[in-house]
């Protein structure tokens, strides 16, 4: 189980969205948890993603946070507390400054990127190995501006097999990323029945994952694009996130 749980998670945070052409995806004030299960039944954590408009200098920006952590049995022998923040242009969602500080059973990290827009680099400050790199990029986003980015795209017309494919900064290294749209489906939740779309990102296979297709996520087909459920068989059992609690978004939450 060693990084597995922070590994899903960081893969829930990088591929969970998707939305209508001039329509406002999300909002401040937005506020979504979800429940991280092992297996189908065993409670392995918790992940809350937030949103709120600040100013940072001198612009308008959403700063959002995104933490995950461990819970129950399996914080006995694994505990995982990680931090999450990016601040990103409010209408290009270009991101400015995102913050990384994890702690996933012993295993820390802790960064700061700051993107400069004038130079292409982006510079990371490594506060755990003690060092600054410098990377050039063209464009990207960060783990956490992906996220919304990605909410307000126009995937209105997306046909079955078709696929979407962005650049993720991450780790000081530009990351190729794609997700396949399956198609939809009436998904049945706490919430009720619930009208999806299905997607699927293409996972490296071998020491986490079973194989490259291994997740499955599901994205409500209305306005919000906001993930309600992830399933990801793994090279040993299976972990599974479900939307549990939500408030401040900015379109009706449609069921069927």
């Amino acid at each position: 189980m060693k990084k597995t749980i922070i590994l899903v998670f960081s893969l829930f945070l990088l591929t969970t969205t998707l939305s209508q052409e001039k329509e406002q995806a999300f909002k401040s004030g937005e506020w979504l948890r979800y429940k991280m299960s092992y297996s189908g039944f065993l409670r392995a954590g918790t992940a809350i993603l937030e949103v709120e408009e600040i100013a940072y200098n001198g612009k308008k920006v959403y700063h959002t946070k995104g933490t995950g952590w461990t819970t129950g049995m399996i914080k006995w022998f694994f505990k995982v507390d990680d931090k999450y923040e990016s601040y990103f242009d409010k209408d290009t969602i270009k991101p400015y400054l995102f913050k990384r500080k994890i702690d996933e059973g012993g295993y820390k990290k802790h960064r700061i990127t700051s993107f400069n827009y004038e130079y292409n680099k982006a510079y990371v400050q490594d506060f755990t190995e003690q060092k600054d790199t410098s990377v050039t990029f063209k464009n990207v986003q960060d783990m956490l501006s992906s996220f919304y980015y990605l909410r307000n795209k126009n995937v209105k017309g997306m046909k079955k097999g078709e696929e979407i494919a962005i650049d993720m900064f991450m780790d000081s290294k530009v990351y190729p990323f794609k997700l396949r749209f399956l198609g939809r489906q009436i998904l049945k939740t706490k919430f009720g029945k619930i009208k999806t779309m299905l997607f699927r990102p293409l996972v490296q296979s071998g020491r986490v994952f079973k194989a490259q297709e291994s997740v499955t996520l599901w994205i409500t087909d209305d306005a919000n694009k906001i993930p309600v459920k992830m399933k990801a068989d793994l090279a040993v059992g299976s972990l599974r996130a479900e939307l549990e609690a939500y408030k401040g978004l900015a379109n009706p939450f449609l069921k069927k």
